[in-house]
């Protein structure tokens, strides 16, 4: 039976994205994105919520430009990757797990659905603040 390993989640950057580049040319953007539900609790009434965090990497170099340029701390943003685990060796010597979800040029995506600059900017008007998407090809 075949699989599929695909995830797609829409949330907020937790910090402005982090690129890093290698010797040997190559760069990914690493980002947090928080998700969060809310719910009533149905004993006491009372408003609860919830927030996951997820480590984003993304390894397509035309939508690292994008974030590179355009994506901050606050913007909410849709992802569509994979999600793998990787085993590393931390500076004591332990050997860790992290899972991510990583973005790669086929089979990925990243839009920005509405920038806080772009709130804040129209803050001053009356009417609701429109969200934008910017897409990036892969």
């Amino acid at each position: 039976m075949p699989s599929l390993n695909k995830v797609q989640l829409i949330g907020h950057l937790g910090k402005d994205p982090e690129i890093k580049s290698f010797s040997n040319g190559g760069r990914i953007a690493n980002f947090s994105l928080a998700t969060s539900e809310s719910w009533k609790d149905k004993t006491t009434g009372e408003k609860k919520e919830k927030t996951e965090w997820h480590r984003v990497t993304v390894s397509a170099e035309g939508a690292i430009k994008f974030i590179e340029k355009y994506a901050k701390k606050g913007d909410a943003v849709y992802v569509e990757g994979k999600i793998e685990t990787r085993k590393y060796t931390d500076k004591d010597g332990a050997e860790k797990y992290a899972t991510e979800i990583i973005v790669r040029p086929y089979g990925g995506d990243f839009k920005i659905l509405s920038s806080k600059r772009t709130q804040e900017n129209q803050s001053a008007s009356e009417a609701a603040p429109e969200p934008f998407e910017d897409e990036i090809p892969f």
